[in-house]
């Protein structure tokens, strides 16, 4: 699993190049080119703004200083988060299976195909934070000193992505259906990791399915940038270094699954 990690580091002029013609290559051909970049999250924003926070006006906590505009960008924060793991969930089963070119090179180092994958799909989602937090500045409460930990408290999300990337894109050459549960595991991210309810709320109100939903990395890890980006609190440091230790888990046993699978690749391809 180390060599699978060292690779990056060695091959990253390759990583590099494979990750530009990624990010290139999403809007190739559009009129707009680039700028879907950044339009996506802003429409994406702006209709969130509308159907959150002006029709349905929702709440995170009971705080009479929670605006509808609050919980609008608070949804807008996790669905961020969640939509880098749900990409990944639905693009790395076909990464290697996409390029079998790739895969007869023998000194080619495949590795760094689901980790440029990853880290096209990490660019929109640090534009769309980006966007997040200007919003936070100019419509919101704006920031406090707290925002200062959101690389630490995001960070845990880039390792569960790449080593995803590396197991699914491995499992994915052996068995070609995967990707069909892909929506539905999706779904499922999204309704259990607090992207419209607060951890608190759901402790309060399930405390049968609580015993369960603490364990969700991502619950914990959107509603700590909930707390240190809207309400200008501290993250539940306990959950922040349980996050931690959940993606170089994920980080590892990615990379090691991909490491132990890759010498069959050529055979079923």
């Amino acid at each position: 699993m180390i060599r699978t990690i060292y690779s990056i580091i060695k091959s990253r002029e390759l990583f590099w190049q494979f990750l530009t013609r990624n990010v290139k290559s999403r809007h190739r051909g559009s009129v707009l080119g680039g700028l879907w970049l950044i339009l996506n999250p802003l429409l994406m924003l702006g209709l969130y703004v509308f159907a959150f926070g002006v029709v349905f006006g929702g709440r995170f906590t009971e705080s009479p200083d929670e605006t509808t505009l609050d919980f609008a960008l608070g949804v807008f924060l996790g669905l961020n988060v969640l939509g880098l793991i749900q990409a990944i969930i639905g693009s790395a089963p076909t990464i290697i299976v996409s390029q079998p070119n790739f895969v007869k090179k023998v000194v080619f180092p495949l590795e760094i195909l689901p980790a440029a994958t990853m880290g096209a799909l990490a660019y929109d989602l640090l534009i769309g934070f980006g966007l997040c937090l200007l919003g936070v500045v100019t419509l919101g409460p704006g920031l406090s000193i707290s925002a200062i930990y959101t690389p630490l408290i995001i960070g845990p999300v880039f390792l569960i992505a790449l080593g995803l990337a590396w197991f699914l894109s491995a499992l994915g050459v052996f068995i070609r259906d995967i990707g069909q549960i892909g929506s539905f595991l999706g779904l499922a991210l999204l309704y259990s990791s607090g992207v419209f309810y607060s951890a608190e709320r759901a402790k309060a109100s399930a405390p049968a399915i609580w015993n369960f939903l603490q364990w969700n990395p991502f619950l914990q890890i959107i509603d700590s940038l909930r707390q240190v980006i809207l309400w200008g609190g501290q993250p539940d440091w306990f959950s922040l270094v349980y996050a931690w230790i959940f993606g170089f888990v994920i980080l590892f046993s990615g990379a090691w699954f991909f490491h132990r699978l890759r010498p069959a690749f050529a055979d079923v391809l």
